[in-house]
This record gives structure tokens, sequence and C-alpha cells, in this order.
């Protein structure tokens, strides 16, 4: 039995050390929670793909991303919220934002019968800054005549943590109240005038669902994944419009897109252009610090833009337009490693 116990343990040592010489790269990135479905799923079948890479992502929110690629901590950063001028300006070496996908930020809630609810950008501001409390509040009411509204308070939850989906939110609600922009204005943290704080996307999802009376703000696949009703919104045009892909790609056909692809696209025009549309990037220093990393991370980035790219719609995201992806290929081969 000692000798069985002791081959067994041989055999386990032997197997380690194997690992440790043929096993595979890691590649580490940490940030936005509103695109880590779909990164899960590059991730999953990239591994087919090339075995040889492993891929570890933490869900962390766009703030804490930001944070671990400006202290080199992981091998890319990715947020919902470009990088402002002066923490760019913290970086070591120069940060290249890589656009990878959009998405829809919707306004979710929980009532009872889940009734289809129409709101607009000053509605939906008044909420956030706690001057509407009310679910039969005469602003709710006159955009959905007909609709029973339930005499109950209003519970806001918002992110608590540093967050690329505040970011898109925040954002809209700057260019749709002057109120909110001057009082609140946009960031990945902001000083929330109401509301109970949940961390991640999938922490507001959690809240909303299990609070009779809520109201949040969530990446589209989240609100689908937990079979939250979600209101349609009124957009720049006039229109109410109903989260998709498609509105979500209407509003980036609108969008102004520097060389340096920091944009946004919320309260883009266009009739069918979903207002709080939102793209997400990786963030990678141009100049790679180690080779074999770099040279692994190139590879996957080029993947992502071709095949990955197929696989958005069917996680409720929005690819991007073909020539928004030649412009971000072309980037992606100036990284150096």
């Amino acid at each position: 039995m000692i000798k069985t116990n002791l081959l067994r343990l041989s055999t386990l040592c032997l197997l380690g050390f194997a690992s440790a010489a043929f096993g595979q790269l890691s590649i580490t990135g940490a940030g936005a929670s509103f695109p880590y479905p779909i990164y899960s799923k590059w991730f999953n079948e990239y591994a087919k793909v090339d075995p040889s890479v492993q891929f570890n992502y933490q869900s962390i929110g766009s703030g804490g991303g930001q944070k671990q690629i400006l202290a080199e901590t992981v091998d890319f950063g990715a947020s919902d919220g470009p990088m402002s001028d002066e923490n760019l300006a913290k970086a070591p070496g120069k940060l290249l934002h890589i656009p990878t996908v959009a998405g829809a930020v919707v306004v979710t809630y929980n009532l009872p019968d889940s009734p289809a609810l129409k709101l607009d950008g000053d509605t939906v501001a008044g909420i956030f800054l706690g001057k509407i409390t009310n679910w039969n509040d005469p602003a709710i009411a006159k955009l959905n005549p007909g609709v029973k509204l339930a005499d109950a308070d209003i519970a806001v939850v918002h992110r608590s943590d540093g967050s690329g989906t505040s970011y898109i939110f925040t954002d809209y609600l700057s260019k749709v109240s002057p109120e909110w922009a001057k009082e609140v204005g946009k960031n990945t943290a902001v000083k929330w005038p109401a509301g109970l704080g949940a961390k991640g996307n999938e922490g507001v999802a959690g809240q909303v669902k299990q609070t009779p009376g809520a109201i949040g703000y969530v990446e589209l696949i989240y609100a689908m994944q937990n079979k939250l009703s979600f209101a349609d919104l009124k957009n720049a045009d006039g229109s109410f419009v109903k989260a998709s892909p498609e509105g979500v790609t209407a509003a980036l056909s609108a969008a102004q897109i520097p060389d340096d692809f920091r944009f946004s696209v919320v309260n883009a025009p266009g009739k069918d252009a979903y207002p709080i549309s939102g793209a997400t990037w990786l963030l990678v220093y141009e100049k790679q610090k180690d080779a074999a990393k770099g040279k692994k991370l190139v590879e996957f980035l080029k993947w992502a833009m071709g095949d990955g790219e197929k696989m958005a719609p069917n996680l409720d995201y929005a690819p991007l337009p073909d020539a928004l992806k030649d412009r971000v290929m072309k980037r992606i081969s100036e990284i150096q490693y």
C-alpha cells in the first residue's frame, strides 16, 4: 500500500512537472462586466483554435480594469467608457483602445404583471435624481396611457463599483438632461442622488429581480438572462425604441469615430437608433513587454475581429460595422512585441 501511494505521488509529481514544462501560456485581463458574456464565449472558443494559450478574465468593472492596466498587473484591461486624457497620461506606455463590440444598456424594472412601459430621458433622469419617487407619477402615466401603474415607491438601484455601464448610462443622462449634466455628470463612478448600490451588472440585475418596485440599468443580455422587463426608450428622433442589436447598429452607423477610437454613441440620431447604446474596448499597450504574450494577444485580437464578431448577435451584442473593423484590424497590426 505504501509503495502504491508513493508510486501515485511520483506520477502526480511527474505530471505536474510536465504540465509546468508544456503548459499553456496564460494571458490575464480584468475590467468591464458589460461584455463579460461575450468575452467568456470568445475565450472558450479560442481555446479550440489555439490550445497553447489560456485567457483568464476577471469581471470587476471598467474602473478596476483601467486601474489594473495602468498598474500593469494584467496583460489587458477592459472598459465600456473610454479612458480620460488624465488617466492615459498616467500610463507607463502608449495605451490603445481596441473596440470589440457594442451593446445596449436597458432600464429594467420589477413591477406586478410586468407592464410594458415607455420612458423618455427626462423621466429616467427624474427617477435617478430622486425627484420621481412613485410608479404612478404623472410623468410616467403621461408616457403610458392605458397602462395600470402600481401605487408603489420606486426603489432605484445603481452600480456601486467603477463601471463602464454607469459611464454609458450617465453619458446618456447628461445628454438628455441639463439638470443631470450639471448636478451629477458622467463618469464610471458618480455621486448618485438616490438609490441602493450593487456590484456589477450581475449585482444590479439580481437586486432589481428581488426588489418589488425596483428600477435599474444593465446591459441587455443581463436583463434577458434574468427575464427582467425593460422599457422602450424615446430616442433623439422622438421614436420609442426597444433595445436590440439592430438598434445599437443603427446608433453605431451615425457615430463619428476619431482615430484613437474613443467615441460615444448615446442619444444618436436616426429613427431606429437605440438611445443608450455604447461600445466596449480592450485596453492594450502598443509596445508589449512580453514578446510571447504579445504575439498571442495580437493573434487573438485578429481572430476576435473575424470569427468572434460573428458570435455577437446571438448574445444580444452588435458587431462592429465592417468599415470600423478594417480600421481596428490596422490598429491591432501596430501592436509591437
